[in-house]
């Protein structure tokens, strides 16, 4: 079953705010059915309108070019079925057979004196902040449940933000509207010109520094990728990557690590920036800000860059929020999902996949395949908290083809050998990787001949 323009208007909505020419949004073509629909929310609506998008800027950029125009832009067609399978890819990952550890024991809801909190520490220094911040005995559920059942829900959430740890209250009603897509900067200055890339590989040829984390940014990157693009992921060495992490969403890239503060590596660094087409940053506003790469010191020195930030919580949140940490699961508590989507007991929920990090990654990518097929030069934003005030104001639940009905993921898993050893994996749905991940940090801090 297809569908067009007419019946499916989050795909215009999403095409509008990534600056696309309206005629071409009614030539995404979607297929099958998948198993998003769970839930009062429009999930479903919001994974197949981000995916229809980033086919059409990747369909866009090939006819570029190609020499060709607006008449040249090739129908892309999505399948629902690999829609819905890719964004749980890390439910479906399996590592040497092994299912991935994807919340830790101290993160999760948690009852307060006056509601919920909900906390986030899957990494090792977001759990011990949690621990020094309440103060408990030992890190274990148990614990952590004595420790709040005393507290507001905001009181837990500013003591471990003051320790640099991850917790948010439970918000009853939606947050701020935020925009879906903030173009920030047009220099006027264009790219590297790219000439005619092989079928399927739109990005070929073009280089993406990934300095991102976690789902959201490597999702954006991991598709570019996919896509022809030569992606090299930077890290400090003293900010390890869950190995799982890494496992699902590092497919499409390398990844090295990068120490800023040492004079050698930033000379290293500054040569990978020369000769970058792309730069993708999912750190919060201000990290990179110190070391002189925000997205307006990048675009003052290399004016044809294509920079693209994401941050959680919205660059026009109030403040504080607007420079924390966040993930996905900690925006959909702060910002009125989880109380949306709460159990019959008052129980807050959570949406069937954490879709904005794969959803606003898959924004991320038809952002920068548009902007390279405008020629470079610009700056563009996005946020979890964007992609979440879209889902609750801007989509329709039903706007499209009926879902459900024979799907299985099966068809869409694969298995790969990597660094990790075998995975079973989602597969993109842009098609194949041609090589699983390596490890995390192991490759050089180089780009790959043209």
């Amino acid at each position: 079953m297809t569908i067009g323009e007419e019946r499916d208007s989050g795909t215009a909505q999403a095409w509008e705010a990534l600056g696309g020419a309206p005629g071409l949004v009614g030539r995404v073509r979607y297929r099958g059915g998948g198993d998003l629909a769970e839930g009062p929310l429009p999930v479903a609506e919001l994974a197949r309108a981000t995916v229809g998008v980033c086919g059409l800027a990747a369909a866009e950029l090939a006819a570029v070019r190609a020499g060709g125009g607006v008449r040249d832009v090739a129908p892309p067609v999505v399948d629902e079925g690999a829609v819905a399978t890719a964004f749980v890819s890390e439910r479906h990952l399996r590592v040497e057979g092994r299912a991935p550890v994807i919340f830790a024991p101290l993160s999760g809801f948690w009852r307060t004196a006056d509601g919920w909190v909900r906390t986030h520490a899957n990494y090792p220094h977001h759990e011990a902040a949690l621990v020094r911040a309440l103060r408990l005995p030992s890190a274990t559920p148990e614990a952590v449940r004595a420790a709040v059942a005393g507290r507001t829900a905001v009181e837990v959430q500013e003591l471990a933000y003051g320790e640099g740890g991850l917790a948010v209250a439970v918000a009853r009603a939606y947050g701020d509207p935020q925009p879906l897509i903030e173009p920030v900067r047009e220099t006027g200055a264009r790219g590297r010109p790219l000439g005619p890339a092989p079928a399927g590989r739109p990005a070929a040829g073009v280089r993406v520094l990934d300095l991102t984390r976690v789902i959201a940014g490597p999702v954006a990157t991991r598709t570019l990728g996919l896509l022809g693009a030569d992606v090299l992921r930077i890290d400090p060495p003293g900010l390890p990557e869950a190995d799982d992490a890494y496992a699902d969403t590092g497919f499409g890239k390398r990844s090295a690590l990068l120490d800023l503060a040492e004079a050698a590596d930033r000379g290293v660094f500054e040569g990978l920036l020369a000769e970058a087409d792309v730069v993708v940053t999912g750190y919060r506003p201000g990290a990179l800000e110190r070391y002189g790469l925000g997205a307006g010191d990048l675009l003052e020195r290399w004016p044809g860059l294509v920079v693209a930030e994401l941050c959680a919580w919205g660059w026009r949140a109030r403040a504080p929020w607007a420079r924390r940490r966040g993930f996905d699961s900690l925006v959909q508590a702060g910002y009125g999902i989880a109380a949306a989507c709460a159990g019959p007991d008052g129980t807050p929920g959570v949406l069937p996949a954490q879709a904005l990090d794969h959803g606003t990654g898959y924004l991320v990518a038809a952002g920068v395949l548009r902007a390279l097929a405008s020629g470079g030069g610009r700056g563009l934003r996005f946020s979890l908290a964007g992609t979440g005030s879209w889902l609750v104001r801007g989509l329709v639940a039903g706007d499209g083809v009926p879902r459900g009905a024979g799907y299985a993921a099966q068809p869409w898993l694969r298995e790969t050998p990597s660094g990790y050893g075998v995975l079973r994996h989602a597969a993109s749905p842009f098609g194949e990787w041609a090589v699983g991940p390596s490890r995390w940090g192991a490759d050089r801090a180089g780009w790959l001949p043209r």
